[in-house]
């Protein structure tokens, strides 16, 4: 069975999706990130985040996930991360510092 919402790694497309799943402070940053004008790194950063979480390299056609589609994975893992919205951001930010990092070193 094949789901069209399934790719490789999250999709960009799908952070607007993630607005409603915490408190303020994250809703926040998803309004921040679905924004057209929001640069392309943050956006990646997120990306990274939810790869990180989500186990996406190791996410095949014939997994539970896959079928479910890239949406509602994303949807339960940031629902069911344990930590604070507080340290979700962080964990955001820390992948956001890494991007920057690699896209400094690739520029050079």
């Amino acid at each position: 069975m094949f789901n069209t919402d399934t790719e490789m790694l999250f999709p960009i497309r799908v952070i607007p999706s993630l607005e409603d799943m915490r408190g303020q402070e994250w809703q926040s940053l998803i309004e921040h990130l679905s924004n057209e004008q929001t640069e392309d790194n943050e956006k990646i950063a997120l990306t990274a985040l939810i790869v990180k979480l989500a186990g996406c390299a190791g996410c095949n056609t014939d997994s539970f996930r896959a079928m479910k589609g890239c949406t509602q994975c994303a949807r339960l893992i940031i629902k069911r991360f344990k930590g604070s919205d507080a340290d979700l951001i962080r964990s955001y930010q820390d992948c956001q510092k890494e991007v920057n990092s690699y896209l400094s070193k690739r520029d050079q």
